[in-house]
């Protein structure tokens, strides 16, 4: 199979990895991956032209800080899933299950995961930030690493220590972040992965 293709197929989220540090140089061509996303072309007033990046990368690795991240969040996170309780049992119990099943110290945040990677770009390039993304995502499983989308870990604003530390400024945004390390559980013996439908296709 093409390794492309398979990567695809193989990647899951996961949501439960080894206390193992990832060598630098696998972050970096991970990250390198997330680089070469497409993106626009801009003309500079010479008359050639450049491509624009519109987005940056913060590795978080610092147990401290992490620590820190959980806290801001873990209360959004928290009273989101009670939300559930009511409007979606199914997938409050799925969230009620996976927080029984995890190993303490509990972090439904980030997994407890070796690295948390923020994608931050500008508002204005949604499209091309999360294309970066995806790009992190499948260069992670080639590489044999498990990643999880994390979108609760977007959320720390409200902490302005964290704010300043991931420099971020009014016209960024938080894409992602994506967790990254190597998978404690094999994803496909996972009971919650969900059952994807064939794709809707139409052919003109």
């Amino acid at each position: 199979m093409n390794p492309v293709i398979e990567a695809i197929n193989k990647r899951r989220s996961i949501r439960s990895y080894e206390p193992k540090p990832i060598p630098r140089d696998i972050i970096n061509a991970i990250i390198e991956a997330g680089n070469k996303a497409p993106l626009r072309s801009v003309e500079e007033e010479e008359g050639g032209r450049y491509s624009f990046q519109p987005w940056r990368f913060v590795v978080v690795e610092d147990p401290e800080f992490k620590q820190k991240l959980v806290q801001t969040i873990e209360p959004i996170r928290s009273n989101f899933v009670e939300g559930l309780k009511e409007t979606q049992p199914e997938m409050y119990e799925q969230a009620m299950k996976l927080y029984e099943a995890m190993d303490e110290p509990k972090d439904m945040v980030f997994y407890s995961a070796p690295v948390i990677l923020y994608v931050i770009g500008l508002a204005t390039h949604a499209i091309s930030c999360a294309l970066a993304c995806e790009n992190i995502i499948i260069a992670a499983t080639s590489l044999g690493l498990g990643s999880c989308y994390v979108g609760f870990g977007a959320m720390v604003k409200g902490d302005a220590d964290v704010v300043q530390t991931l420099e971020l400024t009014d016209g960024e945004r938080i894409y992602g972040p994506i967790v990254l390390g190597y998978p404690k559980d094999v994803p496909e013996e996972r009971a919650l992965r969900p059952k994807r439908k064939e794709p809707m296709i139409k052919w003109i």
